[in-house]
Parts: C-alpha cells; structure tokens; sequence
C-alpha cells in the first residue's frame, strides 16, 4: 500500500519514511502542500496520506479541501500531524476534509495503528462501490447476452436522436431478428437457443464500433444504433454485421448450427425531427420487409431508401 508523507522538515519527514517502510509501506515523500496535492490527486495517487498542518504552498487542511474537490468518489484517507491540540484546531481539521489526526510528538505504533484503521475503511469503500457498480451493471444489461437491455437501448436511442438534431448530423438505427429461431428452440431445446443468443450478441457487438451500441430488444431481436452513421453507409454495415451473423456456423453443445439475421435499416438524418416512436416503427416496418423477402437480407427503410436516391440522382 502506498503512503504519502508531506513534510517540510527533511529530518521528521526521513524518520517518518523509515517508520513506515519498515512496517511495509511504499511511502512516497514531498516537502510541501503542492506536491502532496499534485501526487494524491492523480488518479494512480496514494489513497493513504500523512499530512503536517504547516507546510509551504498549501498547508496540510488545503491539501484536505483540494483533494476532496479533485479526487472525486475514491476515497484517500487523509491524516494531518499537528502540533495544534486545541478542540477548535481539531474541529478545522477534520471539516477540511481530514480523517483523522495526531498530535505530535506521537507514538510510532499509534501511528500505524490508524493507518490500519484507515485501510479498512478504504476496503469497506471499495467493497461498497463493487456492489453499487454490480447493480447498476445488472439494471442497464441483460443478463443472457450481457448487451444493454431493451430499456437502456432504448435510452440510449432517445439520447442520440437529440444529439443529431442539435448537432444536424446523422444516426443509422438497425434491427435484427434471428431467423427461424423458434425453430432452434423446439428442434434442439431453449438451452441451446439461449447459447445460440449468446453468440448473435457476442458477434454484434465485435461488429460495431466502440462508440455505437447494441441491445436485447426483446426476445431474439436487437437493436443497434450506429452514431454519425450517413445514410447511404448504413445499408452497407447492415450486411456487414448480417454476414459477420451468418458466414460462420455458431458452435453449440449439439454441434454447429447455421444461424442467419434479418435486418431493418433506418437512417435518420439530424435536419428531420423524427420521434422514437417514429424510428422504431420505420425500422420494424424495414424488418418485416426483409423477412418477407425471404430472410438472412437487410432492407432499407422506404422514405430512407428515396432520399439515399435523390442524393443519387
């Protein structure tokens, strides 16, 4: 574990390292509040720190305040050394951001002791913040293919819509269907189906950019949106991501089965205000129409279809 040491006493401030590597810190040492503040506020910084209150630059209830402004939700446990023993002096202290405090001359093994003490809070912090991010994971994805689920993508569509009007530039909005999957599911079982939308998930998602975004819809069916996607290119990554579906069969527990997708394609151009509802009905509309065109295809949809060729023309 790293520990910070800020002193400007270059005689208690290599006493203090020597304490501390030999209890089996990484102690990293600076001799004022600017560079205390600089190193903790880096985001590979200490996350413990041992602060005198008199310093040059910034004294040690500075340092407190900027770290808390700067360092954001990952907590550093900060310790001021203070000669001030006075309850008014502890109070400042601590309401600049400080965790703890000791009054100098203090006892090596007291030291330590709360530099323990301030470890666990930073693991029970850590283990707080795993949990939270656990949770927040589970509510934007689905848990089958690990794409953002039907709610989250259609957040994600609303917000990108906005985007292009403001911004009057463009978003390529697809919607693909496996083929024949009840199929799958009644010949082999809903076991092998659920590996087969693993796999269709998996190979979207390899088949988009990292700015773009792919969702579960609903059942076998996905949702991408492509940002800054113009029109006339959206057809052509349709049928790229179509082949990247079906140009190799998908590996299951009862051997490789040959799995295509249908795509409906809408592009939405950043000068017309389409609603949500809008896009997903032309899109869908795009879908039906390669289903009817016989499957494992992509289809434009028609208003977009005529504009790609007025452009054309």
């Amino acid at each position: 574990m790293k520990v910070l040491i800020a002193d400007d006493d270059a005689l208690s401030r290599r006493l203090l390292q020597k304490t501390l590597e030999r209890a089996g810190y990484e102690v990293i040492a600076v001799e004022n509040g600017r560079l205390a503040a600089d190193q903790i506020c880096h985001p590979e910084g200490p996350r413990l720190a041992l602060l005198d209150w008199v310093m040059p630059e910034l004294d040690g209830p500075s340092v407190c305040r900027e770290v808390r402004r700067k360092r954001g939700e990952r907590h550093v446990h900060l310790i001021l050394l203070t000669s001030k023993d006075s309850k008014r002096d502890i109070v400042s202290g601590l309401e600049s951001g400080a965790d703890d405090y000791l009054v100098k001359p203090f006892d090596p093994d007291e030291l330590k002791a709360r530099l323990r003490s301030g470890m666990r809070i930073m693991e029970l912090e850590d283990t707080l913040l795993e949990a939270r991010e656990e949770m927040r994971y589970k509510a934007t994805h689905d848990s089958l293919t690990t794409l953002l689920n039907r709610g989250t993508i259609l957040e994600v569509l609303a917000r990108e819509l906005t985007r292009t009007q403001r911004e009057r530039s463009c978003i390529s909005i697809l919607l693909g269907d496996i083929d024949h999957f009840k199929v799958v599911n009644d010949t082999y079982g809903h076991p092998i189906g659920d590996e087969v939308l693993r796999e269709v998930g998996h190979r979207l998602l390899a088949s988009v950019r990292s700015y773009d975004s792919v969702g579960r819809y609903g059942g076998e069916e996905f949702l991408l949106v492509l940002n800054r996607c113009e029109g006339d290119r959206a057809l052509f990554r349709a049928e790229q991501i179509r082949n990247a579906i079906g140009q190799i069969p998908i590996s299951t527990s009862k051997g490789a089965l040959p799995i295509t997708l249908s795509l409906g394609v809408h592009a939405s151009p950043g000068f017309v205000a389409s609603t949500i509802e809008d896009v997903l009905s032309s899109v869908d509309d795009a879908l039906y129409e390669a289903k009817a065109a016989g499957r494992n295809c992509c289809r434009l949809a028609g208003f977009c279809a005529g504009r790609c060729l007025q452009r054309r023309d």
